[in-house]
């Protein structure tokens, strides 16, 4: 139960005055809900900077491209000819040293009238700007007599927004949702206050909100830092509670003889590589010990997790037992499946696949034999962890892409065994700093090596006026006999961004290239997409156009060309797993970053690392450095992945502080009681940690 002292915060934003189903829809998107924010989702939304309204220049000593206040005298509007006309509504003002024009698009004429009557005095503040030799600013963000004047404040923070949203109802807002804020308990211990000097929770949100000086909203202030610290913490101490539930002594232990492992080594048609051994021989002795395994598997794409991943499966299966591989999506557990089974088969180990697609009967008959024990591995989906899935001697889950699962996932598919051990696998190489806030302290092996036989990629930048040459020179290729993907950042066309969509671009390659280009996306159905794909494996198409839905998973070892448009527009870690799809069969791989002119600094560094190195860790390191606060494991906020509030940079040290602090609180007091324990508690509800509560009460 959520402590009632919090629920004033989990009241719905539609509670505020101004905040109607319009706001609504806009304030999910932005705050990444698939229902209603609350309260606590606003106050934790963070402004990206701030803007100064106490620089005071006359119009003569405004400086352009600052955001500045002048007082100015209104002298005369200018509508636009006529109403259907595009040209914006001018407003001419001046002061003692000069003019400036404030420029509307689409104004509305008795608004501005009204806003700005001629002849009266009115301070003005946006940016200031340079058009035909006269200072203007366009959609001036104030507009105030000297009343409004004497109220607004000279500091305000800025924040990130979505298409449609405006800057100042976000910001009336959380200016109503700010007094809302609870007398909270603090859950900080003495000690660590003394040291750090944080101010209190509310003190904190209320000056990174309205701000009175202009570092009071850095992320390395102590008003931002105390939010981060209790962000981590409250990660850390449900992370603590999941590994002290997870690293109980285990009974019997899960490894056998070696019979079956040695029969799918000698299947492969290739032998392991050294980083490979290691990790399958560093499992086996987990499987060995008296505790339970927790160990997180990482390696680059195409570096052979899902082999490693059976070889663990082959060892729990040598003593009679069961392992499950949970994917994120229908394609990467399909994509397992195509490796592992012809392995297993081959080993006489027993594999099925379960994801939302099978149903019925076949469903019914994949439950009976897992439940009967005549299943080694089962791998699929979260459909693998339903209630009515019942496994007979479950002894290992296999995590794949763990960033996509919560800590509730991982509970509910280790409770459907006795002392269940773990195995992680990610093909996003995390960089140090990241592998202790996201996982705690699992045992990590890193696949450094790519298999044998792999080819290099040849990576090239090229800018977008070049398109037709690209396209002639995939036209070469498919004479050639070559399979291309073409990656789009979005599936259909947007009016407000300038982007090429994946249905627009199959548009144009189709009355090109005729029935040899194909279309997958995030939208079309799973069936649909597999279908596509087959196709595309099968050589019955030859050019892919797809969004980034072939990121992680797919394996078309002949596809050996990438085209990817936009290529500025994505993260590196995006373009890493998106080149991953090439360069896994016998010959050379060409990938291509159609970019849009002119380049940002960020964009083209991204594009010169991508374009300098195929090592995975090396480009995760660079993430990280490059984006500062970027998250590096590719889901949508920026920031640490799962968290809102820390960064990876400014907040490095509060990250092994947090993880002290919660091993500590363990430690003294393990089922968190006392005034203490309620305070940690509602913090572990306030930052959505709480999943991890009901172990408080497990043995």
């Amino acid at each position: 139960m959520r402590p009632p002292l919090l629920n004033p915060l989990f009241a719905p934003v539609t509670s505020l005055s101004g905040v109607g189903p319009k706001q609504d829809k806009l304030l999910r998107y932005l705050l990444d809900r698939s229902d209603t924010p609350r309260l606590v989702d606003l106050l934790l939304h963070m402004p990206s900077s701030v803007i100064d309204r106490r620089a005071r220049p006359t119009i003569s000593e405004a400086a352009v491209g600052s955001v500045v206040t002048l007082k100015v005298t209104i002298d005369r509007h200018r509508p636009p000819p006529s109403r259907h006309s595009r040209a914006p509504y001018l407003v001419y003002a001046s002061d003692a040293t000069g003019d400036v024009v404030l420029t509307y698009f689409r104004g509305d004429r008795s608004y501005l009238e009204k806003l700005m009557p001629i002849g009266s005095e009115r301070y003005v503040s946006g940016t200031a700007q340079m058009f035909d030799g006269t200072l203007q600013i366009v959609h001036p963000d104030r507009v105030v007599d000297e009343k409004g004047f004497a109220a607004m404040p000279l500091i305000e923070a800025v924040y990130p927004l979505t298409d449609g949203l405006m800057l100042g109802a976000l910001r009336r807002a959380v200016a109503q949702a700010l007094p809302k804020i609870p007398r909270m308990p603090e859950w900080i211990s003495p000690e660590v206050m003394r040291r750090t000097g944080f101010p209190a929770f509310a003190e904190a949100l209320n000056r990174i909100h309205m701000p009175q000086t202009l570092q009071d909203i850095l992320p390395e202030q102590p008003f931002w830092c105390r939010l981060a610290y209790d962000e981590l913490l409250a990660g850390q101490l449900a992370l603590a509670l999941v590994r002290a539930q997870l690293r109980r002594p285990a009974g019997v232990r899960n490894a056998g003889d070696g019979h079956l492992r040695r029969k799918v080594i000698d299947a492969l048609p290739y032998a392991l590589t050294a980083s490979q051994q290691q990790a399958a021989a560093a499992i086996a002795n987990d499987l060995a010990k008296p505790l339970r395994m927790l160990r997180l598997l990482q390696g680059d794409v195409g570096s052979g997790k899902t082999v490693v991943a059976l070889l663990a499966a082959a060892a729990v299966a040598e003593t009679g037992k069961q392992a499950a591989l949970m994917a994120p999506t229908e394609i990467l557990a399909r994509q397992h499946l195509k490796t592992i089974a012809p392995l297993a088969e081959r080993a006489g180990m027993r594999v099925a696949i379960l994801t939302g697609r099978e149903k019925g009967k076949k469903r019914k008959d994949i439950l009976a034999r897992l439940a009967a024990g005549e299943i080694d591995l089962l791998v699929g989906t979260h459909a693998v962890i339903q209630d009515d899935v019942i496994y007979k001697a479950l002894a290992l889950a296999i995590v794949d892409e763990q960033h996509r699962f919560g800590v509730r996932e991982r509970l509910a598919l280790t409770g459907k065994g006795d002392a269940v051990d773990v195995l992680v696998l990610s093909a996003t190489p995390i960089p140090r700093t990241l592998v202790l806030t996201y996982f705690g302290d699992m045992d990590i092996s890193e696949l450094r090596e790519k298999p044998a036989g792999r080819q290099p990629i040849d990576t090239r930048a090229v800018p977008m006026d070049r398109l037709n040459e690209m396209i002639d020179a995939v036209g070469r290729a498919l004479d050639a006999g070559k399979l291309v993907y073409w990656i789009c950042p979005l599936v259909e066309e947007s009016e407000t961004i300038d982007l090429t969509d994946a249905e627009q671009r199959f548009k144009v390659l189709q009355q090109r290239f005729g029935e040899r280009v194909g279309l997958v996306h995030g939208r079309m159905k799973g069936a649909e997409k597999d279908r596509v794909m087959a196709r595309f494996a099968a050589h019955e198409i030859n050019v892919l156009v797809a969004t980034t839905v072939v990121e992680v998973g797919v394996d078309v070892p002949d596809a050996t060309i990438m085209v990817i448009e936009n290529a500025e527009r994505f993260g590196l870690a995006q373009l890493h797993q998106l080149r991953g799809r090439i360069g896994r069969g016998k010959e050379a791989s060409t990938c291509i970053l159609l970019y849009k002119e002119p380049l940002g600094e960020m964009s083209a560094s991204r594009l010169r690392v991508i374009r300098e190195t195929t090592d995975g860790f090396r480009i995760a390191e660079e993430d990280l450095k490059l984006r500062g606060e970027g998250d590096v494991l590719g889901t949508r906020q920026s920031g640490l992945p799962g968290y809102r509030i820390a960064r990876p940079l400014a907040h490095a040290q509060l990250i092994a502080q947090a993880r002290e602090e919660a091993v500590r609180i363990l430690r003294e007091n393990p089922k968190l009681q006392g005034e203490q324990g309620e305070a940690l508690r509602a913090l572990l509800y306030l930052f959505e940690r709480d999943e991890a509560i009901p172990l408080l009460g497990a043995g």
